[in-house]
């Protein structure tokens, strides 16, 4: 039986992953799930898995939890650094979903112990990719990449070939509004950016879906998982979500994975790695797709995707600033403060604004990401003014 930790369990990732687990109870013990405040999602999965502990981030809402979980054989405990303590548990298998760099010092912590984090995020290697592969380096940890693109490369990857890639490509569907000019992006509301044509996700994600921010924070993160050169990495946009991403090798060969646009596929290649299991998805029906389409991304109509790949190639300090100043922005955006179009303008000030030294700590990076978020924030102000 495999002993599982799932941080960020009551997001969408996360009821994705205890779907999973709990359609195999013989398979998998929960021994902790952490949630940001979410009490009654929380301690309902924990009394449904019987989990060990049950942590919530902010700790103004422990006693709620406490209260919910009363009478369970489940520990409650609150706090960031609770957190990061319940990461160190030394499950057999920990899933990394705790949204944006909130979750930098859990997966470093699940990383130290040197077993599978399945890693859904992408921050954490974003901002903190040269420090957390030194660390995956040091311990021996397997990183299980769980985004479907990331997913869909690792599965495409032959280890004996690794030397042998010319490109590795990753699709992007283009989100709400890959057929919008510009003057009607101008327009759009929070309502209408977390509407994704494809796939079920949280605001967040969704947004940086529609900006094609998202996309860019993957490459970055791809650079750093595969241990590829900038170069050889692109982006097609594929608006059927079918085909998750390809590996070119140097004879021609285009090696893709394809799937159904839902994440309990590629969790479930993670939960199960290096075996297989099976999931609740009816088989793709190709005939029935009948098509699938592909262009080129379009930098000028989604600037976000070209600050992205100049951070990417820039390396350093750089993607940090970029994911913390998007982050910021985009929170702003979902407030209704600043409109869709200002997330990149906001995301381009900072990273023109702030150029420290590259970190090589997690506290070194944490600082440039508080640095950036306080240069995006004021940026915030001054287009809210």
């Amino acid at each position: 039986m495999k002993t599982v930790t799932i941080l960020g369990a009551t997001g969408s990732v996360g009821t994705s992953t205890l779907d999973l687990i709990e359609r195999s109870p013989e398979q998998f013990e929960v021994i902790a799930l952490t949630a940001n405040c979410d009490v009654a999602k929380l301690a309902d999965a924990a009394r449904r898995t019987r989990a060990k502990r049950a942590v919530v981030a902010d700790e103004t809402c422990l006693p709620a939890l406490r209260d919910a979980l009363a009478g369970t054989d489940t520990e409650v405990a609150g706090g960031p650094a609770a957190v990061a303590e319940t990461a160190a548990m030394d499950a057999d298998w920990t899933m990394a979903a705790i949204v944006g760099c909130a979750g930098l010092k859990p997966v470093m912590a699940a990383i130290e112990q040197g077993r599978a984090v399945a890693l859904a995020n992408k921050e954490a290697l974003v901002s903190a990719g040269d420090v957390m592969m030194a660390a995956v380096a040091r311990t021996g940890a397997t990183l299980l990449p769980v985004d479907s693109e990331h997913n869909a490369i690792f599965q495409c990857l032959e280890p004996a070939n690794r030397d042998r890639v010319r490109r590795v490509i990753l699709t992007a569907s283009g989100g709400p509004f890959r057929e919008r000019s510009l003057d009607e992006m101008r327009r759009i509301t929070p309502a209408q950016a977390v509407a994704h044509p494809n796939w079920s996700m949280g605001a967040k994600i969704s947004v940086d879906s529609a900006s094609m921010m998202n996309k860019g924070l993957e490459l970055i993160e791809a650079r750093h998982l595969f241990a590829l050169r900038p170069d050889q990495l692109d982006v097609l946009v594929h608006r059927q979500s079918v085909i998750h991403s390809l590996v070119e090798y140097v004879d021609g060969s285009l090696l893709a994975q394809l799937g159904p646009p839902d994440m309990r596929v590629p969790i479930a290649h993670a939960l199960a790695w290096p075996d297989r299991m099976a999931t609740p998805m009816a088989p793709l029906d190709l005939a029935a797709i009948g098509r699938l389409d592909f262009e080129a991304a379009d930098m000028v109509r989604f600037p976000a995707l070209a600050l992205a790949r100049a951070a990417l190639e820039a390396g350093g300090a750089r993607p940090a600033i970029l994911n913390a100043a998007n982050e910021v922005a985009v929170a702003a955006f979902l407030a209704g403060t600043i409109g869709f179009l200002e997330i990149a303008a906001i995301v381009a000030d900072t990273m023109d604004s702030y150029d420290p030294g590259a970190p090589d700590t997690l506290d070194a990076v944490l600082e440039v990401d508080a640095g950036a978020r306080r240069i995006a924030g004021d940026r915030v102000l001054a287009k809210a003014a």
